[in-house]
C-alpha cells in the first residue's frame, strides 16, 4: 500500500473535522480540506493559528469534478461532509444530494484515483428507537447514512475498494454546537460562561467523546482494515439528567435543563469500538469528557480575559 502522507477531509471546517484534523497534524500527515465553504473557526479553537496553514479546497461535495480534483495527490480521505437530521427532514432531496449522492463522488474518485485508505461518518441514526440489531432508521438522515453504508459494500465487492465507516451516537466535547444532540456540549459552555441552557431532548443516549471517534479516523486511515466495516461508537450510555449532574460538578451554579422528546435511536445499540480493531484506541469517561469540555470553556474565557 502507499505510504500515507496526505489526507482529505471532507467536511473539515466542521466540529469532528476540526477534531480529526488535530489527530492527523499530530501523526506528522499533512491534511487538505474540503468544505462549501472557507471558515476556519472551528478548526481554529481547536488547533490554533496552524489553521490559515491548511490547504483548503472550497466546493460543493455534490460536485463531483471538484471531489476527484480535490483527491488528486492525496492517499486517504476522511469523509465527513454531509448535511445533520434536521436539514436532511426539511429538505429530503437536497439532503440525498448532499450526504448520498456527495459520497457516492467520494468513492468513486477513490476509485478513480486509486486511494486506498478510506473512513466515512455513518451514524448510529441508522438505528431506529426500536431496533438495535437490525438498521431501521427513522429519519432521512439515518436512511441516507445506511445508503453509504451500501455504497461501501458494494464498492468492496464490485472494485475491491476497502473502507471502514463509524456510527456514533451523540459526539459531544469542545467545539460542538449544532444540531439537536449538540445539548450536552452547549451545557458546558453555557455554564462556564454563566448562560442559562435547555438541552432539546430528553431520556438516555450514548454519549461518546469526540477524540475517541477523531481517533478512530485516525487510526482507520493509518492503520485501515480490510473489507467493508462498520462500527458502532456509543460511549457511555447516560440520561441526561446525569450530564446535567455532571457539568454541575463542576458549575454548581450552572443553569441547565432538559426538554423535549428523546431521540429516535434506542440507547441499548450495542458497542463495537475502536479498541475492538486497533489496541490503543481509547475510551473516555463521561467524567473525563464533561471535564476535557468546561475546562475548554474556561480557557476559552481566561483567552478572552473573562473571569470564570
Amino acid at each position: 500500500m502507499t505510504e500515507l502522507k496526505k489526507v482529505l477531509v471532507t467536511g473539515g471546517s466542521g466540529f469532528l473535522g476540526a477534531w480529526v484534523i488535530r489527530r492527523l497534524l499530530a501523526a506528522g500527515l499533512q491534511v487538505r480540506v474540503f468544505d462549501i465553504h472557507g471558515r476556519r473557526d472551528t478548526v481554529a479553537a481547536i488547533n490554533g493559528v496552524v489553521a490559515d496553514a491548511l490547504d483548503w479546497r472550497v466546493a460543493d461535495i455534490c460536485d463531483a469534478s471538484a471531489v476527484r480534483a480535490a483527491m488528486e495527490g492525496c492517499e486517504a480521505v476522511v469523509h465527513l461532509a454531509g448535511l445533520l437530521t434536521s436539514a436532511c427532514s426539511a429538505d429530503p432531496v437536497r439532503g440525498a444530494a448532499v450526504n448520498l449522492m456527495g459520497s457516492l463522488h467520494v468513492f468513486e474518485a477513490a476509485r478513480q484515483l486509486g486511494v486506498k485508505r478510506i473512513a466515512y461518518a455513518s451514524s448510529a441514526g441508522v438505528y431506529g428507537p426500536d431496533h438495535v440489531r437490525h438498521p431501521w432508521p427513522a429519519t432521512h438522515y439515518g436512511a441516507y447514512k445506511l445508503a453509504v453504508e451500501g455504497v461501501a459494500r458494494a464498492c468492496w465487492a464490485e472494485h475491491g475498494l476497502a473502507s471502514t465507516g463509524f456510527r456514533p451516537y451523540v459526539i459531544y466535547g469542545p467545539g460542538r454546537d449544532s444540531g439537536i444532540s449538540a445539548g450536552p456540549s452547549l451545557a458546558c459552555r453555557a455554564a462556564v460562561r454563566g448562560e442559562p441552557c435547555t438541552i432539546a431532548y430528553t431520556g438516555a443516549s450514548g454519549l461518546v467523546f469526540v477524540d475517541d471517534v477523531a481517533q478512530g479516523f485516525e487510526l482507520a486511515v493509518r492503520e485501515p482494515l480490510p473489507g467493508a466495516q462498520v462500527l458502532n461508537l456509543v460511549g457511555e450510555v447516560a440520561d441526561m439528567q446525569a450530564v446535567i449532574a455532571e457539568v454541575k460538578r463542576h458549575v454548581p451554579d450552572a443553569r441547565i435543563d432538559a426538554q423535549g422528546p428523546p431521540l429516535t435511536i434506542s440507547p441499548d445499540m450495542p458497542e463495537d469500538g475502536v479498541a475492538s480493531r486497533w489496541p490503543q484506541g481509547q475510551h473516555t469517561t463521561l467524567q473525563q469528557g464533561i471535564a476535557a469540555t468546561v475546562d475548554f470553556y474556561r480557557a476559552q474565557q481566561r483567552a478572552a480575559g473573562v473571569g470564570v
